[in-house]
């Protein structure tokens, strides 16, 4: 129970350290369309990135959703079962953005290769 209390004010504080740090940070310039390519959402169409981000947001919302049954369990038994649940979801999550990345990397090169054309 002592370890909950600076995790509970961690997990407090932060929202508001990344609101004030994203206040503070310069804006900057837009990236040219050579460089959006190889950024992460830079080809995407805004429809696109709307979807993306509430993809993104629906698995954090999972996240949040099973981190707070986490802290609230009583029962070790059932505590350690929604720990194996949030696990799983981390490992699915991670597993769909490593196959993401593969796939830029592979269009990544053969857009090199047929720029060397």
């Amino acid at each position: 129970m002592k370890h909950l209390k600076p995790i509970a004010a961690l997990l407090l504080l932060m929202p508001i350290s990344m609101v004030n740090a994203a206040e503070e940070a310069p804006k900057a310039a837009e990236p040219t369309h050579e460089m959006a390519s190889h950024k992460g959402m830079g080809g995407m169409t805004e429809e696109q990135k709307d979807q993306h981000m509430r993809a993104r947001q629906e698995q954090q919302l999972l996240m949040h959703d099973l981190s707070n049954k986490i802290l609230a369990e009583q029962d070790p038994t059932k505590k350690e079962e929604l720990k194996k649940q949030q696990l799983e979801l981390m490992k699915a999550q991670h597993a769909q953005m490593m196959e993401h990345r593969q796939q830029k990397k592979v269009q990544h090169k053969q857009q090199k290769q047929e720029h060397k054309k």
